[in-house]
């Protein structure tokens, strides 16, 4: 792991001993010229004296631009990287904070260091993504969304840049620990969201562990103060047990004839918070608190290894993985296994060969040690490991999009993967959660185009299933076939992975746009006439979502670059200007549910009035989201209906006096009933299918009442659910719609 903080050396006027230093980085790796750092440390160390002469507020005695580049270049030391790294390194914070022209160190340094600084520089483009409107970050200014692209084309030539960009974010957490919270979260938040994926993609473990550590710190302090009172009550303990099983496994080993290095391995506390999170267990149940960790030289000195420990104790076959057999997607190689070890106490064993073990803590970085000599490699070299950076270097070629190049980002880069098998035999990697469709992109677009049907181990299955690690999987394909805007529709669940989305996207964008302004007016429509929403100015709600015309608009839906839910969402903007929904919550780490409660008056406010008597009406059952009216009656309060409700209209012709303005509560969390329309061809267990979508959505049914056509065998059902929310009424609707028989279902205005 990296050290945290590293105390540099000093004169003893407090000035940094550059000469005891540059000795101490010639110690961790090898400088063909050494006066080129040292260089580069005087010019950092003089713009910082200079700039602190004018006032700058960035030169603290805790952190500076000289400072900073110092333990970036001692992070970077122990990943391996050349002399012209740790120049760039050294010399970053200054050119960042506009101390030093770009242009001199040019001059001075040559153009590859020139390059790498300018690459990083432009990596900031990546924070201004997630999120356009959040303040500086220790210094850092707005960028453009066309650094994106300058960026990407940096890393794919040269994956230093990633690696000083890196080191820079490690200095900056480390750095937050005495700044105000709301900078604190801003910096934990893209660090854990962005680089800590970044480095677990590039294999590079010795990063990846402390920026988890340390921004897990800083969004879930009470959880990760808990989790290291529980470590440090215990390390004694486990400091004296793991002694014992060391000396018990060098001596078996040696033995054997092999000569191991053997250590104990602190658990990260981000990883066991993960793990108790994953699996819901607690702190006791977690087993590999207490872990050891086996180096042997040859690849078959790991299966002995393996033979002799599982021959001393007995192991857990729920807790072995051979990640040798089957490396992780970033290359991760190694045996795991867990043991029931002395004294009945439960030790997990990694067990992996010294290439390996550099594999694991540098990753890409393991290039520069063993370049040429890893003959055993299987796979992992250089070329492979810049290969996900050539693809998102791709896909924004295909989607222009700035908040939709930011979910691919964050999306490819997760640690959950599954492995799946062409018919050929060949292990595409994928996102957990997806589906044939995403596996068809995966493989070719021409075969995602064309997809109608899939095959897991030879049976048909739905296009929405869900994917598992060890299914093969055949696509159906048509010729001339092309993609379905349903696939589209989040509800529906054809589509999981953002790549395989902006796919479709770029294929609709290619189509004829009169085509797509007619399909986008259809669905529109569509999903307008079942929602029961009515009385909406297209024109100005084109307006309102950032389209010149209504036609635009549909255009955007028709080609993919515009949800349905928008639209959906500023319509009811529009008819109920006072509804306010709830912000999005980051579930990034929250996992908390907050449970529904039956309604009430409560969630309707009376302009000008108090805490009167209100009662939903049964003829149109508003539900939160709706434009609503208020009839005061003679002895049951406020009567609430929806504005189009034909009631509410009549009685607003024959008493107008009796209706009053009502509102939504904004912290209402009740359910509300809602009646639905079905219209269906009759077939045996379509009522049981349809009460079974109700059920998975965990959504109570009120009533139902069928009726059946013997002549035309036609069904129509009516039901009345309780929903929360209006989204999750269009999900149920798109569900139902989906079974087969279903010709219509749409939400009734009246009862």
């Amino acid at each position: 792991m990296v050290q945290v903080r590293a105390v540099h050396p000093i004169h003893a006027d407090g000035n940094i001993d550059i000469q005891a230093w540059m000795a101490g980085i010639s110690e961790q790796v090898e400088l063909l010229d050494t006066s080129r750092l040292q260089r580069a440390c005087e010019w950092a160390q003089d713009v910082r004296d200079r700039a602190s002469e004018s006032e700058d507020i960035w030169a603290t005695a805790e952190v500076d631009c000289f400072r900073t580049g110092l333990e970036m270049a001692e992070i970077l030391t122990t990943l391996q990287v050349n002399e012209e790294t740790l120049v760039a390194a050294v010399l970053y914070r200054a050119v960042r904070e506009e101390k030093m022209a770009l242009k001199e160190v040019k001059e001075a340094f040559g153009p590859v260091v020139a390059q790498l600084i300018d690459g990083v520089l432009q990596m900031a483009a990546i924070s201004n993504l997630q999120s356009p409107t959040r303040d500086n970050i220790l210094g850092q200014s707005n960028g453009q969304l066309t650094n994106v692209r300058k960026m990407l084309v940096s890393l794919v030539d040269d994956v230093r840049v990633a690696l000083i960009k890196l080191a820079e974010r490690t200095c900056a957490i480390r750095a937050v620990k005495n700044v105000d919270r709301k900078k604190r979260y801003l910096v934990s938040r893209e660090v854990f969201d962005v680089y800590a994926p970044l480095a677990h993609r590039l294999g590079i473990g010795a990063v990846k562990w402390e920026l988890e550590d340390l921004s897990f710190r800083y969004l879930k302090p009470n959880a990760y103060k808990e989790i290291a009172s529980f470590l440090d009550e215990r390390r004694m303990d486990r400091q004296d047990y793991i002694e014992r099983v060391l000396g018990n496994l060098t001596e078996q080993l040696t033995h054997a004839g092999i000569v191991p290095d053997i250590s104990g391995r602190a658990k990260h506390i981000y990883s066991i918070w993960r793990k108790m999170q994953r699996k819901n267990i607690e702190f006791s149940q977690v087993y590999d608190v207490r872990a050891v960790r086996i180096l042997v030289p040859e690849l078959t000195d790991c299966y002995t290894a393996l033979g002799i420990v599982h021959g001393l104790w007995r192991n857990i076959p729920q807790e072995f993985d051979d990640y040798i057999a089957t490396p992780k997607e970033n290359g991760y190689r190694s045996l795991h296994t867990a043991v029931i070890g002395p004294e009945g106490k439960v030790v997990e064993i990694q067990i992996r060969t010294f290439a390996m073990h550099d594999e694991a803590e540098l990753g890409v970085c393991a290039h520069w040690l063993y370049k040429g000599t890893d003959v055993n490699s299987n796979g992992n070299s250089y070329d492979d490991k810049l290969a996900w950076l050539r693809q998102v270097l791709e896909w924004h070629d295909e989607v222009g999009d700035g908040s939709e190049f930011v979910a691919q980002v964050q999306g490819d880069v997760e640690q959950d993967r599954i492995y799946v098998f062409t018919p050929d035999g060949h292990v595409v990697d994928l996102p957990t959660g997806a589906t044939p469709i995403d596996f068809a992109y995966r493989v070719h677009t021409q075969v995602g185009n064309t997809c109608r049907g899939a095959k897991i181990h030879g049976r048909i299955v739905p296009l929405t299933y869900s994917l598992q690690t060890g299914d093969q999987v055949s696509i159906m394909t048509a010729k001339g076939g092309a993609p379905s805007r349903d696939w589209m529709n989040p509800n529906l669940g054809y589509v999981h992975a953002s790549r395989t989305r902006s796919k479709i996207s770029h294929y609709f964008k290619q189509q004829d746009k009169d085509k797509n302004c007619t399909a986008g007016r259809l669905l529109v429509e569509r999903e307008m006439r079942r929602m029961a929403i009515s009385g909406v100015d297209y024109g100005q709600l084109s307006t309102t979502i950032n389209f010149k015309s209504a036609d635009d608009m549909y255009a955007a839906l028709g080609a993919g670059d515009l949800r349905l839910a928008q639209i959906v969402n500023a319509a009811q903007q529009q008819v109920e200007p006072s509804f306010k929904p709830k912000k999005q919550l980051d579930l990034t780490l929250l996992t908390g549910k907050s449970k529904p409660t039956s309604s009430g008056s409560g969630d309707i406010q009376i302009a000008g009035v108090g805490n009167l008597l209100t009662t939903l009406a049964s003829c149109c059952k508003p539900v939160p989201g709706d434009a609503i009216m208020g009839f005061v009656t003679l002895n049951r309060g406020v009567s609430v209906h929806r504005q189009d409700c034909l009631n509410i209209l009549n009685m607003a012709e024959q008493d107008r006096q009796r209706i009053i303005d009502v509102d939504w509560s904004s912290q209402s969390e009740h359910t509300y009933p809602v009646d639905i329309f079905i219209e269906a061809i009759d077939r045996p267990g379509l009522l049981s299918e349809v009460i079974m979508v109700l059920g998975n959505e965990h959504v109570n049914l009120g009533n139902v009442n069928t009726q059946v056509d013997k002549t035309t065998h036609s069904a129509t059902i009516s039901m009345t659910i309780d929903i929360p929310r209006l989204d999750l009424l269009g999900r149920i609707l798109d569900k139902i719609s989906q079974l087969p028989n279903v010709l219509d279902v749409r939400r009734r205005k009246n009862g």
